[in-house]
């Protein structure tokens, strides 16, 4: 194995993962969603519908984004696998990651271009799921098939340390807590002004340069496997898609585990969309506890991607799949069941139990130690069983077609969210639909051959 360009191939997740980490789920979607409620407020006078409001809108941007990646996905895999061309694609949907990241900082706390914002998030997103595939395509081609569930582990973990370490660097420097230093004390740096956000919005640009950097090691060593290049023929790339999917017909293996993983995936994704929403508007938390809340869950992830791995090396992924779904969707049955003042309809002590924390507080900080580890952990095995069900020729297709049954119903989790959410006026009740997912995904794994099956 070429040690280098493992490590290359690692440093994707590295560079990529402050995207999820910071943008997604503990920094910038808090403050949307701070900044989004009182905008509502102030036209509704309600807190709650409020709230409310700010979640369904930014579900009904994630949903659009969506749908969005599931329509282009599978084509530009099947592109890719006929031009032979891989790093190219990487390098433009870098761009994006870079442009969408770094224009989040447009978002001011007084009058907000909130649709701004969401399209912007959305360009980032795009260039970060787009990237993913083709450097996914990269892994069968990296070590033997018996060391990629190793691989595959570790790089997310590399990842999620790295999450911890740019969100660590986003407390510490830039982002303002309600006293207008940072977590260690400090002004942010750069002069940034702490009564325009300035720390806390400086996030977007943050994570822009943080891949920037971090990209390097990735194009310097990391080159693509020697073989013909063709020019890009659409035509030819969608016949052997349209082929691929036919022959699912006759793959139920490959067919249920794309199924599957449809739904686990895109209730995972929501749950990370969400879970800073929820921390911000249900339980009352500011942006900075929320950063300090993602320390925990990238920790936990770190360190549960890396045990995932080895153990599915050594049991191989479906068995690691369930034991992680069946986590977060107790998860979610937690969630659900919680507010301020009560735990599944039982008071909650009404003073602090630990510190300044209360019991809702510290129910919410193991929620994310768990959704931070069983969700590295899924992901991890799930990409390991899906370089099961192909070859490294057609691997880009593969997982063209892997982001497609991940992002084929990608807008469904924040729609049916963002619409209960509308329906009920209860941001609690909204996230119910999460654990229909969950189950489905398990129910459909019955039919997964865990060592998957023919080749296309």
């Amino acid at each position: 194995m070429d040690r280098k360009r493992i490590w290359g191939w690692w440093f994707f997740d590295w560079a990529s993962q402050p995207f999820h980490t910071l943008l997604l789920t503990f920094i910038f979607s808090v403050y949307f969603a701070e900044v989004a409620q009182r905008h509502f407020l102030n036209v509704s006078g309600d807190l709650r519908l409020a709230g409310a409001q700010a979640q369904a809108l930014w579900g009904y941007g994630l949903s659009v984004t969506g749908i969005i990646i599931a329509l282009c996905a599978p084509i530009l895999g099947a592109v890719a696998d006929t031009s032979g061309r891989r790093m190219p694609w990487i390098w433009f949907f870098s761009i994006l990651y870079v442009l969408g990241s770094a224009g989040l900082w447009l978002l001011v706390p007084s009058q907000p271009p909130l649709m701004q914002a969401v399209v912007l998030f959305g360009i980032g997103l795009i260039g970060v799921e787009f990237a993913t595939i083709f450097t996914n395509a990269l892994l069968p081609g990296l070590a033997p098939r018996a060391e990629v569930g190793r691989l595959s582990g570790s790089g997310y973990a590399f990842g999620y340390l790295g999450g911890v370490v740019s969100l660590g660097v986003m407390l510490a420097l830039f982002q303002e807590t309600p006293d207008g230093r940072t977590l260690i004390g400090l002004d942010p740096l750069f002069g940034l002004d702490p009564a325009a956000r300035e720390g806390t919005r400086f996030v977007g640009p943050f994570v822009a340069i943080w891949y920037a950097v971090f990209m390097i090691p990735f194009f310097l060593w990391v080159r693509e496997p020697r073989g013909p290049r063709q020019p890009v023929r659409i035509g030819p790339a969608l016949r052997d898609l349209w082929r691929l999917i036919r022959s699912l017909r006759h793959r139920r293996s490959l067919a249920a585990w794309l199924a599957s993983s449809m739904l686990s995936r895109d209730a995972l994704n929501a749950l990370y969309g969400f879970g800073g929403v929820y921390a911000g508007t249900v339980l009352g938390w500011p942006v900075f506890l929320a950063g300090v809340f993602g320390v925990v869950s990238a920790v936990a992830a770190a360190i549960v991607s890396w045990a995932g791995g080895r153990a599915d090396r050594r049991w191989g992924p479906k068995p690691v799949i369930v034991a992680a779904t069946l986590v977060l969707t107790a998860v979610c049955v937690v969630v659900v069941g919680m507010d301020r003042q009560t735990l599944f309809g039982l008071a909650v002590p009404p003073d602090p139990v630990l510190g300044r924390f209360f019991v809702p507080d510290l129910v919410f900080f193991l929620c994310g130690a768990l959704i931070g580890g069983a969700g590295g952990a899924l992901q991890a095995a799930s990409r390991t069983l899906m370089v099961r069900h192909t070859t490294e020729a057609r691997a880009t297709e593969g997982f063209g077609l892997y982001a497609l049954s991940g992002k084929a119903t990608a807008f469904l989790a924040p729609l049916l969210i963002a619409a209960v959410t509308d329906a009920t006026g209860n941001q609690r009740i909204g996230i119910s639909p999460l654990i229909v997912l969950f189950i489905l995904s398990l129910v459909l794994l019955g039919w997964v051959k865990p060592e998957g099956e023919g080749q296309p």
